[in-house]
């Protein structure tokens, strides 16, 4: 009975146009009526689940993009991306995913790298000649590079919910980040070729040095955040207030793009992008508590293993189920949700975690370039001003699935960084 109302009420606010967080907390709320039980327990999963000296890094690195953002350092790395790749064929579009790459390693936020590069360079594409939806769509798929390659908020997120090494799951993100980078890139040149897409002018090594000595300050944020982690000098969190201190010099003392006048609309910004994920991780523990008290968990893994018995057919179900999960939930919901009642399948088919980690990970980041819900293609399309159904964003999508589905049958694209490093 319980579990009906749970799911029922949450499927109908869904419905409803209510947001995903406060759908999963009116629904706990009801599902715990019907249960029973004090409604204190629901504060007290609300504090539980918030009160994480890891989620503490979540503030520090979206603070961290603003300050990059509005510092000078997004410019600068662009530039740097346009000498290097503006020349291939589409060649903005090839910019856009490159500087994604330079970007994923000093913020670790998908949604500041759809925002920022797409405010700049979907005009810009549009303007030569590339069609909008194709703008919109390798704008929002390379930003999901951002929460991959590391430091990445969703992975910070992923580890308090699974007690995960967050540095581990860092050291997991590298390869398949790159990799993900280096499908786009392929994607962009195939469909420019097809299309007759424009690049720029080739730029001669000689006139590549000052945009690129100009850079090596934004260009050393990630060795320096990255560094810190992997040598042990810092913990994640700690990496995050470097990465905000460091960002901070360089926009006041380096780049002289931020003024003191500017600190405090920074940190507004800060708390507005962080109130979301910070809301749904409170509403994620509620809706968690109740789907354990009605016995989901239990149910969804008898189930599981009554029709899947190898670990390979385990993963592909998996990857179905966030693909379709991901078309209509929030991908950090969606994660609060089902990860922890998959972990104990996770665990007796012997899949190693960060394997799985990085499966989940890249496949719920599609969620977010998938209609109707996709947060950053929503961002691109406005940018753009299409409506999400006419973004070209399939042709990414299928590259990316492949790329989650080489992690499935080659687990050490996954595992082999950490294995090696840790």
């Amino acid at each position: 009975m319980e579990l009906l109302v749970l799911l029922a009420s949450f499927i109908a606010l869904l419905i409803l146009g209510v947001s995903v967080a406060t759908a999963m907390i009116a629904s706990a709320v009801l599902s715990l009526l019907a249960n029973g039980l004090p409604m204190t327990i629901m504060a007290e999963r609300v504090l539980s689940g918030i009160n994480s000296y890891t989620l503490l890094a979540v503030p520090f690195f979206i603070f961290a993009a603003v300050i990059m953002n509005r510092g000078g350092l997004t410019d600068r790395l662009l530039e740097v991306a346009r000498v290097f790749v503006g020349h291939f064929r589409g060649g903005t579009a090839q910019v856009d995913v490159l500087a994604s790459v330079f970007f994923a390693g000093m913020s670790g936020s998908a949604t500041a790298d759809a925002a920022s590069q797409g405010r700049i360079l979907i005009p810009h594409m549009k303007k030569e000649g590339y069609d909008a939806g194709f703008a919109a769509g390798v704008n929002s798929a390379s930003a999901t590079i951002g929460a991959i390659i590391p430091p990445s908020i969703t992975m910070v997120i992923y580890g308090s919910v699974t007690n995960l090494s967050v540095g581990a799951l860092f050291l997991a993100g590298i390869l398949p980040g790159l990799l993900v980078g280096i499908a786009l890139m392929g994607t962009v040149t195939f469909l420019s070729f097809r299309r007759g897409y424009p690049r720029s002018d080739y730029t001669p090594w000689s006139e590549r040095w000052r945009p690129i000595m100009i850079a090596v300050p934004a260009l050393l944020a990630p060795v320096i955040i990255l560094g810190g982690i992997f040598s042990g000098v810092t913990t994640p969190t700690e990496a995050g207030v470097v990465a905000c201190v460091y960002g901070l010099i360089l926009g006041f003392f380096v780049y002289g793009e931020l003024k003191p006048r500017d600190l405090i609309p920074l940190l507004a910004e800060t708390v507005e992008a962080t109130a979301v994920p910070v809301y749904i991780i409170a509403a994620g523990s509620v809706f968690g508590f109740a789907l354990t008290m009605s016995g989901f968990g239990f149910m969804v893994q008898d189930a599981m293993r009554g029709f899947v018995d190898d670990p390979t057919l385990f993963l592909l179900v998996v990857i179905a189920i966030f693909m379709v999960v991901g078309l209509f939930v929030e991908g950090t919901a969606a994660m609060l949700i089902f990860v922890p009642v998959f972990m104990p399948i996770v665990n007796s088919f012997g899949i190693d975690q960060l394997q799985f980690a990085i499966i989940v990970i890249i496949t719920l980041l599609i969620g977010t370039i998938t209609p109707p819900v996709g947060l950053q293609l929503f961002i691109a399309a406005d940018i753009a001003k299409l409506s999400v159904f006419k973004v070209d964003i399939w042709p990414f999508v299928a590259i990316m699935l492949a790329v989650v589905f080489a992690i499935v049958f080659v687990p050490g694209l996954a595992t082999w960084l950490p294995g090696l490093l840790m």
